[in-house]
Parts: C-alpha cells; structure tokens; sequence
C-alpha cells in the first residue's frame, strides 16, 4: 500500500481510479467501526468542497454501497443495524431520485444523513442556522380521543394506565399506548358503541372485545360495538387503519368504509380510505378478504390490492410492495416514485402543518427513512432532487420550486 490518507482512497472509489488491492483495502477499512468516523469525516469534507456533485458515474454509484455491504464482516448487532439502514435509504432509493445532482452525491447524501440522524444531529452542518426550518415541527406520536357510548370523551395521551370506563358488560382499559377491552364472557351483552379518533400528528392501537388488533394512522376514526354478538363483528373506519383480526369462522368481520365494506374470517390487511385520496386502498398481508362496493367485488390474495376509484371503478394490482404500504404501521415514511401532492399529504396528517405550494413541482420522490425524524430532515432529504425547496413558517409548509429559493436567497 502506498500510504494513501482514508479521505484519497474514498475518492479513488469513487472515481474508480483505485488498484484492485487499494480497493479490497478500502472495503475492508469501511467495515471496521475504527473508519467510522474517519468516513464521516470524509463525507463532510466532499459535501464542504462540493466534490460529490461532480460525480456522475451512475453505473458506479449503483453498486458502491452493495461492494461494502457484500463484504461486510460487522459482529456487533448495532453496527449492522445501522449499516443495513445506510444501504437501504442510500442504494435502493436514494439512487433513484438524481434530478440534479448525481446519483453517487444522493447515496452519500444519503449514508451522511443516517450518521447524523444516530448521533442526533441535523442533516448538514450548518442546518441549525438554516432561517427557513427555525419554526421545525416535531413528529407526531401516541395520541388519540375516545368517544364513549354516552358522548363523554377521553383524551388518551392525558390519562394515565388503567381501568378508564365500562361499557355494559365490558372494561376499558389503557394499556401504555394502547387501548384495550375485556369482554365478560357470561351474561347478557349489550350493544354500545365507541368511536376512537386520531388527530393529525397522531396514530393509536386498540384490542377490540373479539381479541383483533387496530392500529389507526393520523386522522383516522374507528366506530365499533363494545360487544361483539349477533352473525358478523362490524366497525367502520375513516382514514387508514392496519387489522390483525382474531379468527372465528362462525362470526365474520366486516369493516366499512365510504360505503365499501372489506369481509374477513381471520386476516391481516390495510385498509387506506382518506377522503382527500383518490381511491379506497385495500391491501392484503396474510389470510383472504372479499372487497365489496355496490355490484362490484374481489377476493383478495395476500400480497395483492384492491383499489376502488371514485368514479365507482374497481381494480386489483396483483404484485404490491407491502413495505411501502406499511410503513406507516412501521414507523417509517416510504415514497416510491410519488408525486409531491402524495408526498406533502402524508407529512400534513403526520407533522399537523398546512401545506401551501408557490408553484408547481414536477420531481417524483424516493425516500425512506423515519417518521419520529423533525419535519426538517424529512424536508432536507426530499430537496436532494434539486428540485424543490421548503420553508416553515409556525404550522404552516411553504412548497417552492428550487429556483425561486435561489433568487430569494441572493436578494
């Protein structure tokens, strides 16, 4: 080895000008927790000179983080986590969302935000004094109003764990940051119905009476009995809600939604049926589900989606990225190639901000990374096309088109 500094043998890689033995050097060095801070350094310092914006060799930038992850011999668990995630938002999203810059400069962009982002710091260096997020907005979190059968409301995220009310022959309970209800098993039952509703900036998890599992994202209601009895168990969703129903062949579960209703026996599924998106979105993870609207109707397998147009159009797209459509339930923001409208909705309902747009923005977006990140991370992320720009300003989300930024920031 000719004593080449970690900074050098970086931009050798990059350019692919190394030796094969400096490569095989600088791969194994990359793995070593020793180099991290070294690579984060070196990171710093291209992002300071610009120099990663003059590299535009997409073949190289396609697999540069798949070299070091294929060659990987990282032991401690916390180090592979962290690694897996640096590909994962680098090389299989990042690189697809190069407008300006090159694709080589995102998935470092990339690998330079998840470092900050473990150590807690913002994106860049300087986003501190960055005038347009002084007003960020913090992620949403378990936050949520229970509608007892009388009216009376319960703000969730303000009482503490414990019994919380009775319904006839049933007990609410609160459970961390869950609801839950214990169904007497004896007596009569009678029928009350409770509705719990998240707000914008919240999402909650509750234990039905028939054992069945509801996680509602923001903006998201649940209706349903507090006792299951009759031929069917049916509850009514707005919003977005993810089901672990409990089986029981003799008594089907029924959600409805918008005037479509989703049939199950015992299933996993997600149901997205927002009024401001333009269609009922059904999404199959393990069991079947008949999707009914009118005179239409289709039986799910898993992995497959209904979507159920406004124009009263039913279709099912039979292949589904279910990491996408669970994300959400994960705790993380997924966009595969999505406009700004899909994008900016998402993060409305989560961050509770108004979104305003100056002019139109034609980048699609890809990204993947956490939902407990501040607004202007996600923000800093999504302006790496190149294409557009943010501004905060108290709850509200000024979108720009990046040009406009630039003069604003000259004058």
């Amino acid at each position: 080895m000719n004593g080449k500094s970690f900074e050098a043998l970086l931009n050798g890689y990059l350019k692919n000008e190394l030796t094969q033995e400096e490569e095989a050097h600088f791969l194994k060095m990359v793995q070593q927790e020793s180099y991290d801070q070294q690579f984060k350094n070196a990171i710093d310092k291209l992002f300071e000179d610009n120099s990663l914006q003059n590299l535009a060799d997409q073949s190289r930038g396609d697999v540069i983080f798949q070299n070091i992850m294929d060659t990987a011999t990282v032991q401690d668990a916390e180090q592979r986590t962290k690694r897996v995630r640096l590909q994962s938002f680098g090389n299989r999203n990042l690189v697809k969302i190069a407008a300006a810059a090159s694709v080589i400069g995102l998935l470092f962009a990339g690998a330079y935000f998840w470092w900050n982002m473990e150590s807690g710091r913002q994106l860049t260096q300087t986003a501190a004094q960055d005038k347009r997020y002084k007003n960020d907005v913090s992620p949403g979190g378990e936050k949520a109003t229970l509608i007892l059968a009388d009216g009376s409301i319960i703000v969730l995220d303000e009482v503490k764990d414990g019994a919380l009310a009775e319904q006839g022959k049933t007990k609410v309970f609160k459970v961390g940051s869950k609801l839950a209800y214990d169904q007497a098993r004896t007596g009569p039952k009678e029928i009350l119905y409770n509705t719990l509703n998240t707000p914008r900036g919240g999402q909650y998890h509750v234990e039905l009476p028939d054992g069945s599992h509801v996680w509602l994202n923001a903006t998201s209601s649940l209706r349903f009995p507090t006792a299951f009895v009759g031929k069917e168990r049916k509850v009514e969703i707005t919003g977005e809600a993810y089901f672990e129903v409990s089986k029981n062949k003799d008594m089907p579960f029924v959600v409805s939604a918008k005037g479509a209703e989703v049939r199950v026996l015992g299933t996993h599924f997600n149901m997205m049926a927002y009024d401001e998106e333009a269609t009922i979105k059904t999404t199959l993870l393990e069991g079947s589900v008949k999707f009914e609207s009118g005179s239409s109707s289709s039986l799910l397998k898993p992995g497959q989606q209904s979507q159920l147009l406004k124009t009263g159009q039913l279709k099912v797209i039979n292949v589904v990225d279910i990491g996408e459509v669970m994300a959400w339930k994960n705790g993380m923001f997924n966009f595969e190639g999505v406009d700004i409208e899909t994008v900016m909705r998402q993060l409305a309902r989560w961050y509770d901000v108004d979104v305003v747009y100056n002019q139109k923005v034609n980048p699609l977006f890809y990204l993947e990374m956490p939902r407990n990140s501040m607004l202007s991370d996600v923000l800093k992320v999504l302006e790496l096309t190149g294409g557009v720009s943010f501004q905060i300003e108290g709850r509200k989300l000024l979108v720009k088109d990046k040009q406009m930024q630039s003069e604003r920031i000259k004058k």
